[in-house]
């Protein structure tokens, strides 16, 4: 089964008269580690699925980069206020690890609307977004970055073996410094 398929699969079952359809809209494609998939001021026109890879989206602020959060593979991702309103995103994307994704414009993603499945993965989708999105922003406003940091430790987080620490750190909100300092004093205990 075709990758993409499988991953819709996990919200709906999609027929192959529709699969077909969908199909016909994507495009494979092969990005090295650190290529930029969407830089800051750009108007994001693709939805994307990345079938093999992880990916950083991230801000600029104050000179420095801020992560945002990742994109592990299978996952669907978009700048989604940039794709859906044509604004220019402050989002910029970030391959961590050479990347197979499969690409989608804009203009192919909403005519597929016409579909009833599609419209309910979308949906679904965005659902599972917003819920991984109020995760995030609860456990920022809730916890340490050191509470964080050990329920990655706790949880085997597989992105702790797959991105550099200081990605890590800027995700957590402190400096690489205050992270060395928080994994030496968990080595310590």
């Amino acid at each position: 089964m075709h990758p993409f398929k499988n991953y819709i699969s996990r919200f709906t079952a999609m027929p192959d008269s529709e699969w077909s359809e969908v199909e016909k809209c994507i495009t494979r494609k092969e990005y090295q580690t650190g290529h930029l998939l969407l830089k800051s001021g750009e108007t994001c026109k693709k939805l994307y699925f990345v079938e093999e890879g992880l990916l950083r989206f991230f801000i600029l602020k104050d000179g420095s980069d801020v992560s945002k959060f990742f994109t592990v593979a299978p996952y669907c991702f978009t700048s989604q206020r940039s794709f859906t309103d044509a604004l220019p995103s402050m989002d910029n994307i970030e391959t961590l690890e050479n990347s197979t994704i499969w690409e989608m414009s804009k203009t192919d993603a909403f005519d597929l609307f016409r579909f009833p499945v599609w419209s309910e993965f979308i949906r679904k989708l965005i659902q599972e977004v917003q819920f991984n999105t109020e995760q995030i922003l609860e456990a920022i406003q809730n916890q340490t970055a050191e509470e964080r940091y050990m329920n990655m430790l706790e949880s085997a987080d597989p992105l702790l073996n797959r991105v550099p620490l200081k990605h890590i750190a800027s995700y957590l909100g402190i400096a690489p410094q205050s992270l060395s300092r928080i994994r030496k004093k968990l080595l310590d205990q």
